[in-house]
């Protein structure tokens, strides 16, 4: 069995007011990427994830990762011998990790079914780990775990993702961001959405990594739909009108930038 663990993206990310907990309040637009890591699972007596591909050497203990975590919180007969593809850059504002764990979700799904909680089960791995496991455009509210089901006028739309290979963790970011409200999610259709809406931590990012400044004026000067980075960083993304557009500028970035990682798609 094979899945894909799509790149997840944040389309507007607003911060709000700080919870009791200790965390923040957010509001924020998911979509996802018709492209990201791979997983191959086989049945086998006890469970085993093995991690290849470029970015394996982010994940320094494949049995603390997230596939084993969400191995481990799904009730099954048997076990998977699971190999992670590992395609998509760790501590890049992606949801690599979230997005593996949702597609064991999707194996374990397709074998055995899953238990009527397994959204508490997802939300106890990760915020990001609930809207991975359906992978699909829709709200988040709370920290990320409350799903609002939007109707997506954005499927099929041309995407380009960027990351300058420099890791970057969500703590020191969130820590930087200068704590101002600036107000809700917009309402409308997830295009007016997209448009009207901004990240919060895309000021407090490019403080920490200022290659992301440097990702989003190149983006933006081949004129995109849309460009913005997604989550806490350091990734950027930009929308096309056209394939033609996203692929031409790919190959320009990848020219002027051949050190940057890049990734086209779709949205889903």
């Amino acid at each position: 069995m094979q899945e894909t663990a799509y790149a997840k993206m944040n389309l507007a990310l607003h911060v709000r007011r700080r919870r009791d907990d200790g965390y923040h309040e957010l509001e924020t637009l998911f979509a996802f990427v018709d492209a990201g890591d791979t997983l191959s699972a086989k049945p086998a007596e006890a469970d085993r994830v093995t991690t290849v591909g470029e970015f394996a050497g982010g994940i320094h203990d494949p049995f603390d990762n997230l596939v084993a975590k969400a191995l481990s919180v799904l009730p099954r007969t048997g076990g998977l011998d699971i190999t992670l593809e590992k395609l998509l850059p760790v501590a890049a504002g992606l949801g690599g990790g979230s997005a593996d764990a949702g597609a064991v979700f999707r194996l374990v799904e397709a074998l055995h079914g899953l238990p009527d909680d397994w959204q508490a089960r997802a939300a106890k791995l990760g915020a990001d780990v609930p809207c991975c496991v359906r992978s699909e455009t829709v709200i988040g509210q709370g920290t990320g775990t409350e799903l609002e089901p939007i109707e997506s006028d954005l499927a099929g739309m041309p995407v380009l993702l960027v990351n300058p290979r420099v890791p970057l963790s969500t703590g020191p970011v969130f820590k930087a961001w200068d704590g101002q409200d600036r107000g809700a999610l917009p309402q409308g259709s997830a295009k007016e959405i997209a448009l009207a809406g901004r990240n919060d931590l895309e000021a407090p990012a490019a403080q920490l990594c200022p290659a992301i400044v440097q990702i989003l004026d190149a983006l933006k000067a081949d004129n995109p739909w849309l460009a913005r980075m997604s989550g806490s960083g350091a990734t950027c993304f930009a929308l096309y009108d056209t394939l033609e557009a996203r692929d031409a500028a790919q190959e320009c970035l990848n020219k002027d930038h051949p050190d940057w990682w890049t990734l086209a798609g779709k949205l889903r």
